[in-house]
């Protein structure tokens, strides 16, 4: 019973710092997913199936493109994930950072090595034999805030991600991956909403892309930073969250 309390309180929780930060997360995932965007888009474009390979190279290049499709469909959150918690817990003196602050705050070379890192780690578990790639996912999914509030680096990052998450693994699985889940169908359904909505199937990709992650990344980041603020809270850390912009 205390666990589904303490699961229906972060969900609560990631609706309501979602709609008191909405305008700034929003704009944030909106120069986020822009770029970001037309590398997954450029993915989905790879037609593998047109490819002259033998019985085992063909095999081979399918499951390269499902590793990169996996892999470019998380890269982006985890990177955005790491600027929204800058967002909401930077103390700037009880002021929202504005989105070129945040810019300026940003740690770029652990945060791009962690989303590409993590990324691929686990697609390639996907891959391999599922189970690995979920658990890979869980234990190493609150890295991007821990680097941003913290301020440790990539392999501590990693360490302190699965330190966090140890005791609490069924409560951070059960909402990541729903949410994350949740957000991939959001971009199967816009993928197939927008086809054919304008000539370039690239730029309905594209579009259907960006839309979803600017609707539904959000609600991920937000609970990732909740999740790591309320975990470091419970190891005796002394990280502040504010509720809301002007708090």
């Amino acid at each position: 019973m205390q666990r589904f309390r303490d699961l229906l309180s972060i969900y609560v929780r990631t609706g309501q710092t979602y709609w008191h930060w909405a305008p700034s997360l929003l704009l944030l995932a909106v120069v986020v997913f822009i770029p970001l965007g037309a590398i997954h888009a450029l993915t989905l474009e790879a037609n593998i199936g047109s490819l002259d390979l033998g019985g085992g190279l063909h095999l081979l290049a399918i499951a390269g493109a499902v590793l990169a499709l996996a892999a470019t469909g998380l890269v982006g959150e985890v990177f955005y994930a790491g600027a929204v918690s800058i967002l909401l817990t930077h103390p700037h003196d009880g002021k929202a950072p504005s989105l070129r602050e945040i810019a300026g705050m940003v740690r770029y070379g652990p945060l791009i090595a962690i989303d590409l890192l993590y990324g691929f780690g686990v697609a390639i578990g996907l891959i391999l034999f599922f189970f690995p790639g979920v658990l890979i996912f869980v234990w190493l999914g609150l890295t991007a805030p821990v680097v941003e509030i913290e301020h440790r680096g990539i392999r501590a990052a990693f360490r302190r991600s699965v330190e966090l998450v140890r005791h609490k693994f069924w409560i951070v699985a059960l909402v990541l991956i729903p949410l994350e889940l949740a957000g991939d169908g959001l971009t199967k359904l816009a993928i197939a909403a927008t086809h054919g909505l304008v000539g370039s199937e690239f730029i309905c990709e594209w579009l259907a892309d960006v839309l979803s992650n600017i609707a539904f990344t959000p609600f991920y980041a937000v609970a990732a930073v909740l999740l790591t603020v309320d975990l470091i809270r419970e190891k005796g850390g002394g990280v502040e969250l504010r509720p809301k912009p002007g708090s």
